[in-house]
């Protein structure tokens, strides 16, 4: 079993990163693998509505960050966390627009995946972050995995989220939820049929 757990802060080694790590720790520690990739500090590139994907398969920029990301659900994971600092009652945009073309383009490689957010902030705000990336799971029949609260560390300064004892421990039994929900899905979990899509426009 493999987990991919994406760090959405500029900073690879920050707070964000090591709320990540605690979850990746509890992962590990019942026998899931787990790989991280950071999205770094490069500009990403946002979707543009081509719609190419869908005769592509894949977005139509060649991107590394992108391109690493979709290597990693091609070659198969089980289950999907995406972290985030919160800017401005939100996750990054850097994140939101690797997301956004990712769930566009690739979103059969992660369907019924189990999936967690995890939003750190300096006070406020992480409720918002949360709300916005739960939805690119729910939208794709993602199982949202819960914890013994909302997925929230807090921190402003690099390491201040280690001083979180409460947030850190809901990042294990984050971890320690996940691997419970995987190797129950691996003993007999069958995912449900689902019915022909139905898109309803409202402008006629």
């Amino acid at each position: 079993m493999k987990v991919l757990l994406i760090n959405g802060s500029p900073r690879k080694n920050g707070n964000t990163g090591l709320a990540l790590s605690e979850v990746a720790g509890a992962l590990n520690a019942q026998g899931v693998e787990t790989e991280t990739i950071s999205i770094g500090a490069k500009a990403v590139q946002g979707c543009i509505a081509c719609n190419r994907c869908a005769e592509l398969g894949r977005c139509i920029f060649q991107d590394e960050l992108y391109n690493a990301v979709l290597d990693k659900l091609e070659a198969g994971i089980d289950g999907l966390v995406i972290g985030s600092p919160t800017y401005y009652a939100g996750p990054n945009g850097s994140l939101c627009a690797l997301l956004d073309r990712l769930f566009y383009s690739a979103s059969s490689r992660m369907k019924y995946k189990p999936a967690a957010a995890v939003a750190v902030c300096r006070r406020g705000g992480a409720s918002a972050t949360l709300d916005r990336l739960n939805k690119y799971f729910t939208i794709n029949h993602m199982p949202v995995v819960p914890s013994q609260y909302w997925n929230i560390a807090h921190g402003l300064a690099p390491g201040d989220v280690l001083q979180d004892a409460e947030g850190l421990q809901t990042m294990r039994t984050l971890g320690k939820n996940m691997a419970w929900l995987l190797k129950a899905l691996a003993h007999g979990g069958k995912y449900p049929d689902a019915e022909p899509v139905i898109r309803t426009n409202f402008i006629r």
